[in-house]
């Protein structure tokens, strides 16, 4: 069995346990800048870093330009684009609206998964949403649940890899 982890932007390196792919928030009001350095500080140290990319946090064109870059020319690898829990702080407010821009290309995408619905989105658009990104994703990433039944459900609907 594989195992990931979830960490901050500002998390102590020096106490990870020996897995390889981990994951990056970076929470309303966050710093992309952080999120990139910490992903930069992973992979030095060789782990797989995901950094997150939430589009309702990402100001512009040129910030999200940026932040990809940063990523990039410190050897990340792979992203979790997914749409983030806030009002707009810029033009973007979905995860899809950042994977039309290209800026990803030869990055392994992944995006987020609802297996019990969103509070923030219908399920019918939520579906839709599910539909339109599953292009330019490589795998869905989903937070695991007490009861493993939605988990049976959502995986049993997907065309692309689940990471539970």
């Amino acid at each position: 069995m594989k195992f990931s982890l979830e960490i901050g932007p500002t998390a102590d390196l020096s106490t990870l346990p020996a897995l390889k792919d981990i994951y990056i928030t970076m929470l309303p009001g966050g710093d992309y800048r952080e999120t990139a350095q910490q992903a930069i500080n992973l992979v030095k140290k060789g782990y797989n870093p995901i950094p997150h990319f939430p589009a309702r946090s990402i100001e512009s064109d040129n910030q999200l330009k940026e932040y990809v870059d940063m990523c990039k020319d410190g050897g990340v690898k792979q992203v979790l684009v997914i749409g983030g829990g806030r009002e707009p702080a810029g033009k973007f407010d979905s995860s899809y609206q950042l994977l039309e821009t290209g800026y990803f290309e030869k990055m392994k995408i992944g995006i987020a998964g609802h297996p019990e619905g969103s509070p923030d989105i219908s399920d019918s658009d939520l579906e839709k949403a599910m539909i339109d990104k599953k292009p330019y994703a490589d795998y869905i990433v989903t937070q695991w649940l007490l009861d493993p039944q939605p988990i049976i459900d959502f995986i049993s609907k997907q065309s692309v890899p689940v990471h539970v």
